[in-house]
């Protein structure tokens, strides 16, 4: 587990099943839990820093995301933060675009951006103190990628993307995977001459090297090196064409979709 301080805050990135991050927020004493797929580290987590949960949030309903949610009801009755309309039964606090959240026993305030795409009711959760913003964004952007649009259409996964590139650049990102190496090496074959890409390609794979997360990101790191937020750049649309997998002159949707289904199979 590795902790990330934040100002009055810390973040504690919590290893699951094969690549999952569960990211536990507390102040030394109390905690939220985003995501607990599985109650297990969490419980561990809670324990071994002498932390009270006092929170869960939930992005979507995917069942790595919510699977601890019932034994840790079990644990600790504490509210349930989650979207409105992406069908997460155990909800207490039912969530859309603009509400904000502040946290029982943590000094945080959170405001919720829908952002639909790999679920249709998929939300994500943005502090924004200055000096401290964060982005819990679930399975929508991750390190040098994105989730695969199960539910919704490229078109707004295209559109949830970009509203979380206009958040402040030093936003930090705490996504749910550690799918980064390969998201980059996917990135390399459509953008080869990004050196910005290069450069982060060595640094996250020392990272990994030493047993370390790659995450959290930056929002300027993301708009600098990943590619479902560069869609628009000649580089990568002129690979896409050179690919076979898109016509000269069509839509900057029909790239985006181009992309995500180039690296569904890549």
């Amino acid at each position: 587990m590795t902790s990330i301080p934040r100002s009055d805050l810390t973040v504690l990135a919590i290893p699951a099943f094969k690549d999952n991050y569960l990211w536990l927020i507390h102040d030394g004493a109390n905690a939220a839990v985003v995501d607990p797929g599985d109650a297990r580290p969490v419980l561990a987590a809670l324990a071994e820093n002498q932390l009270a949960l006092t929170a869960i949030l939930l992005t979507h309903h995917h069942a790595d995301h919510i699977g601890g949610v019932q034994q840790l009801l079990e644990h600790a009755s504490v509210p349930v933060f989650a979207p409105r309309n992406d069908g997460i039964s155990l909800v207490t606090h039912p969530l859309a675009e603009g509400d904000s959240i502040r946290l029982r026993g943590l000094e945080l305030a959170l405001r919720v951006l829908e952002v639909p795409g790999h679920t249709l009711g998929h939300i994500a959760y943005v502090r924004e103190t200055p000096g401290a913003h964060w982005l819990f964004c679930g399975d929508t952007l991750f390190a040098g990628g994105c989730g695969r649009v199960f539910e919704g259409t490229p078109a707004q996964m295209a559109d949830s993307l970009a509203k979380l590139a206009a958040l402040p650049d030093d936003t930090q990102v705490f996504c749910a995977h550690e799918y980064t190496l390969a998201n980059l090496r996917f990135a390399q074959a459509v953008e080869p001459g990004n050196a910005e890409l290069a450069k982060r390609v060595g640094a996250e794979t020392a990272k990994r090297e030493r047993n370390q997360p790659t995450v959290p990101s930056t929002i300027a790191l993301e708009k600098a090196t990943n590619p479902f937020l560069r869609y628009r750049e000649p580089e990568i649309i002129g690979t896409l064409v050179e690919q076979g997998r898109l016509a000269e002159g069509a839509a900057p949707v029909q790239a985006f979709a181009a992309l995500r289904e180039w690296k569904n199979t890549f």
